[in-house]
């Protein structure tokens, strides 16, 4: 199985998508080989300024308790404990987190051990166990850590991120519903939040098909009018970025907490989630048979 890197700088770094492709070969695609570290940190690009939250370490702490704690469980389940830790960690803003190159080294020069064992595939037959390359270098949606940070920016509801840790909990709201532009209308994270914590929505497939009703439905119905939401403060964020300089590390327990942003408006989320519950009980869940296919 991939090993940690053997050299780890003190800070953060980037790696561009050519360089990253460069390291990801099939060897590290299946567990067996380590990434070069030395080699490749001399092709990286240092982060600006020495902010306290460019530091490695804490995000190579944060990786090591998530494999420790999830060692005898679903790999998935490291999922919701990481992605809310991860983001208090890293105090990005949503521009910083647009940018690639601090996922592929976050990928290959910090945790490519972690990357390897969260997302390696079952066999096929005939097939033996791999990661695809998009873990390492990909979209938001895919990538091993981007992926993670995102949803907690999008599901959290303004310092709480409780509703990441339910999000979090099944994939499809991380696999299908990321991949939406509904999704950062904050009532409208926090209504498919609120579904699932009723027991609306529980396995995969039905969590696929609400998420796709929702989306459709977008096509007709405008939710930031039906549904507004606060004006967004960039000064709480601003402020929780600073406070990076002097903050302790994030609790491996408890939930850290987020920007003290305003949370999105409990008449504008409650609108959308009975909206959203009338979707799915008219959609159709795959694998499920309709009332009247069970009446025939």
């Amino acid at each position: 199985m991939t090993d940690k890197p053997s050299f780890l700088p003190e800070r953060l770094a980037f790696l561009s998508d050519l360089d990253a492709a460069r390291y990801i070969t099939d060897g590290l695609l299946s567990g067996k080989e380590n990434v070069p570290a030395i080699a490749l940190n001399k092709v990286t690009e240092p982060l600006p300024g020495e902010e306290a939250r460019g530091a490695l370490q804490p995000v190579r702490d944060l990786v090591d308790d998530a494999k420790h704690a999830f060692r005898d469980e679903k790999v998935t389940a490291a999922d919701a404990w990481l992605a809310p830790r991860l983001h208090a960690t890293l105090r990005l803003t949503r521009r910083e987190a647009a940018d690639r190159r601090l996922w592929n080294y976050l990928a290959l020069g910090v945790a490519p051990d972690y990357v390897v064992w969260r997302h390696t595939t079952e066999p096929g037959k005939g097939e033996a166990p791999k990661v695809t390359a998009k873990r390492f270098r990909g979209p938001a949606d895919s990538q091993a850590f981007a992926r993670l940070w995102w949803a907690a920016e999008l599901y959290r509801n303004g310092s709480d991120y409780g509703p990441v840790v339910t999000a979090c909990g099944q994939q499809e709201m991380l696999n299908t519903a990321l991949r939406l532009s509904v999704i950062d209308h904050r009532p409208t994270a926090q209504a498919l939040v609120d579904l699932m914590v009723r027991g609306t929505v529980r396995t995969g497939r039905e969590v696929n098909a609400l998420v796709k009703a929702v989306n459709a439905s977008a096509a007709t119905i405008m939710y930031d009018v039906t549904a507004p939401d606060v004006e967004r403060d960039g000064r709480s964020l601003a402020q929780w970025i600073e406070n990076a300089e002097w903050a302790p590390a994030v609790p491996r327990r408890a939930l850290p907490e987020g920007p003290d942003e305003e949370r999105a408006p409990e008449e504008s989320v409650a609108t959308l989630t009975e909206h959203f519950a009338e979707l799915f009980a008219e959609a159709l869940v795959r694998g499920k048979k309709t009332e009247d296919d069970a009446a025939e």
